[in-house]
């Protein structure tokens, strides 16, 4: 398996623990103090990286959309000008670089759109990701791929032909691919981790993870048994806070037990080569009998 730098003291692949990432998202809320609180709490549980969302709202937004009212926290407003007040400028973006570099924490973004790109390039992001609605955009693919960095394409909404066009077309260089399922929340039949074995089967060498949209913990520790090298959950301060992505999230406190739970599993999972732990040679002596005594 490849493995590949993201700062100086993390890596995802071949021989590393597992990346965990810290989805912010949009669940910020276009608020740069709900930003930083939640690096901060990211951080402080031990995640590797938080990840952002960016869009450019004219280029993303369907035009028979933008002028449709719906409620927001800032009132009653139209579509496209609730997607420009969620959307981070250059001068919050700068904020949040600083503030990553202070917390000693990646920070990287799924960009939805190819002017989004180009303006989160002159932060020099270690990888990239693309979201799951972006796996069959090839002209986005190409743009980042033309970077020369790793990017990470989650495959969502995604069937098994689109998923191999798209890896077949770019190929494996810098890849890296992420299993998810694009339910908000999702129910545990449809996770379908296996599926991190089918890729991995697939593509051997390309780092695989795994990106979770369900409730709970258990899942997605689930995944690293089942070797996924990075792990995404989407993260919140309060699933009851406005947002779509909100209910899926974990809160601070859920963050800091899947950090401890994953790194306690990567742990026990050891080498697969059978010892005799020095912890076990009290037990051995006390209550295994010689074949002497037992015959």
């Amino acid at each position: 398996m490849k493995k590949f730098q993201t700062s100086a003291n993390r890596s995802i692949g071949a021989g590393q623990s597992v990346y965990i990432i810290a989805e912010i998202g949009i669940n910020h809320n276009g608020s740069l103090d709900i930003a930083k609180k939640l690096i901060d709490e990211a951080a402080a549980a031990g995640c590797d990286a938080v990840k952002f969302q960016k869009r450019t709202p004219e280029l993303c937004t369907p035009k028979d959309q933008w002028d449709i009212l719906r409620e927001t926290p800032w009132g009653r407003m139209s579509y496209i000008n609730y997607r420009k007040m969620i959307e981070f400028g250059y001068e919050e973006y700068t904020a949040i670089d600083t503030h990553c570099h202070e917390k000693k924490i990646d920070w990287f973004v799924s960009c939805w759109d190819e002017e989004a790109v180009d303006f989160i390039e002159q932060f020099n992001p270690p990888i990239y990701k693309f979201a799951s609605a972006s796996l069959t955009d090839h002209d986005l693919i190409e743009k980042v791929k033309a970077l020369n960095k790793p990017y990470i394409l989650s495959t969502g909404m995604s069937s098994m032909v689109e998923i191999e066009d798209a890896i077949y077309q770019f190929d494996t260089d810098n890849l890296l691919i992420a299993h998810s399922t694009s339910a908000y929340p999702c129910s545990p039949p449809e996770l379908n981790l296996n599926m991190i074995k089918t890729l991995q089967g697939m593509y051997p060498g390309t780092p695989v993870g795994y990106s979770g949209h369900e409730t709970g913990l258990a899942t997605t520790i689930a995944s690293v048994v089942l070797g996924a090298c990075f792990v995404e959950r989407h993260f919140t301060i309060d699933r009851a806070m406005w947002g779509s992505d909100q209910a899926a999230s974990v809160e601070p406190q859920g963050m800091h037990r899947l950090v401890r739970d994953i790194r306690d599993v990567e742990l026990a999972l050891g080498d697969g080569v059978k010892k005799v732990y020095d912890s076990e040679l009290g037990a051995l002596k006390r209550l295994r009998r010689k074949m002497s005594l037992a015959q």
